[in-house]
């Protein structure tokens, strides 16, 4: 069996960490076009593909997320972000649908990682939260804002950790080891 570290897609998973602090470096538009590419790969209830994607720029709505949403502070530095959103039109169950739109956010980010970006999501409440996030992105009613993900190049690092822990993996039956 190979060893984790030596499978280029496994590094890419285990070496991932959310950044909160981002150079001002931009990101380019076809590196973007490269991070969607990689939200459309994902699985989807039968295949359904309820996604949409925002890609915000602009500084005001940047700002916006920082200021009214206490875990998004990081959008400040961030040059951008990727709003992803359910089309409720297309979707056939909401909670099916965050799971998809969860399946997109994560290859957003490890296809990030593997860029040399950096990333955090942040994810968004049905509540009072996502109905803003929809308003200050101008969507119609069907598009419901599942996760906001900063993206930029990353400030920061860490030294990765082996986060495997085999006291919670159960075989069969839970309890069994």
């Amino acid at each position: 069996m190979n060893d984790f570290a030596s499978i280029p897609v496994l590094q890419t998973i285990e070496q991932r960490i959310s950044v909160r602090k981002f150079t001002d470096q931009p990101v380019s538009d076809e590196q973007v076009r490269l991070l969607l590419n990689a939200a459309f790969c994902a699985p989807s209830a039968c295949n359904r593909r309820p996604w949409e994607f925002v890609v915000v720029r602009d500084r005001e709505i940047l700002e916006k997320f920082a200021a009214k949403f206490r875990f998004q502070k990081m959008m400040t530095e961030a040059a951008l972000a990727i709003v992803v959103c359910e089309d409720t039109q297309r979707s056939l169950d909401h909670d099916l649908s965050v799971n998809d739109c969860s399946a997109a956010v994560q290859n957003i980010l490890l296809a990030a990682h593997a860029m040399g970006l950096g990333t955090c999501w942040c994810g968004l409440r049905p509540d009072g939260v996502a109905r803003r996030t929809r308003e200050w992105l101008n969507a119609p009613e069907n598009i419901l804002p599942i996760a906001t993900i900063a993206v930029g190049y990353p400030a920061e690092s860490r030294e990765h950790k082996d986060r495997y822990e085999p006291e919670r993996v159960h075989f069969d039956r839970w309890g069994s080891r």
